[in-house]
């Protein structure tokens, strides 16, 4: 099932995934453009992406494709489906494997891969940001046939020993957060500040990000969901080696929640892959690199 809306230079639509997952997604720009799926990550939604980097992006001659994961913002929400949390912080924290989850990113990466083809895309430039990039990883290794391009942004390769958060900032993601509006807009960007670059810190943008989200969909506990098929996909150590699509990594170096060894590992692992590491930028886009960060993807997805 598709169901677009279209307007100006945009379209908006719902597609069915694999199973009963419907999956909302938008488009930007012109299609015969070099398309550019963008996958956020844990807990985001495609409002996440701040509104005039995609249009800068669009600007520059790219077709832009956001769309909402499973378990975040109009797409399908697997309330009923539980996940043991004290077992999923004790895998965080390096203790035993997660047994049973309500999905992997095996199936996250279908779920992108069904926008592709309610689009009528068959192949398209895969950027993805934290748990996005693994997504996207899982993608290009999955469906090499459906990738141009891979570009992988403050991302890691899943194994447990690389792309680590600090313990403050592993402490800060699995603490619950408030639900009424204000106490969450407030103590969500406390949390934020511990994974961003102090020398960037815009507390008007990220106050302007978690408003958009916490207005079109507030769930706590997907994120708990989406964390637990994280950590039960396990390591794409033994699979990057296979990708053929050229592939960027960018991490910036003051990264806390995944550490910056997450992206070199990545970029080591895959054949011919281009690292750009920015040294003042943690675990978000902040204004300040915009240009940085679409001068290298559009670079990149242009090749």
């Amino acid at each position: 099932m598709t169901d677009a809306t279209h307007s100006g230079g945009s379209s908006s639509g719902l597609t069915t995934a694999s199973g009963d997952i419907v999956v909302n997604y938008l488009t930007q720009g012109d299609p015969t453009d070099p398309p550019v799926l963008m996958i956020m990550g844990l807990g985001a939604q495609r409002v996440s992406w701040p509104p005039e980097f995609v249009e800068a992006l669009v600007e520059r001659g790219r077709y832009v494709i956001t769309f909402d994961n499973r378990d975040a913002g109009e797409s399908t929400h697997l309330s009923d489906a539980e996940v043991d949390l004290g077992e999923l912080v004790g895998a965080l924290l390096g203790g035993a494997p997660l047994a049973e989850v309500p999905y992997t990113l095996s199936e996250m990466a279908a779920d992108a891969v069904a926008v592709l083809d309610a689009v009528g895309i068959d192949r398209a430039h895969i950027v993805g940001a934290s748990m996005g990039g693994m997504i996207a990883q899982t993608l290009v290794i999955a469906h090499p046939e459906r990738a141009l391009s891979l570009t992988s942004v403050f991302s890691t390769t899943g194994e447990p020993e690389v792309g680590r958060p600090s313990d403050e900032a592993a402490a800060a993601l699995i603490t619950p957060a408030p639900t009424e509006r204000e106490a969450y807009l407030e103590a969500t960007a406390e949390r934020w500040k511990i994974w961003s670059a102090p020398e960037h810190w815009d507390a008007a943008a990220v106050r302007a990000r978690l408003e958009r989200e916490y207005v079109r969909s507030f769930d706590p506990a997907a994120v708990t969901r989406q964390l637990a098929a994280i950590l039960a996909s396990g390591s794409r150590a033994e699979a990057l080696p296979s990708v053929t699509a050229p592939t960027l990594v960018i991490h910036g170096l003051a990264d806390t929640l995944v550490k910056p060894d997450g992206g070199r590992r990545t970029a080591e692992l895959i054949p011919g892959a281009k690292l750009l590491e920015i040294p003042d930028m943690g675990h978000e886009l902040p204004e300040a690199h915009w240009d940085t960060v679409l001068d290298a993807v559009e670079a990149h997805t242009g090749a």
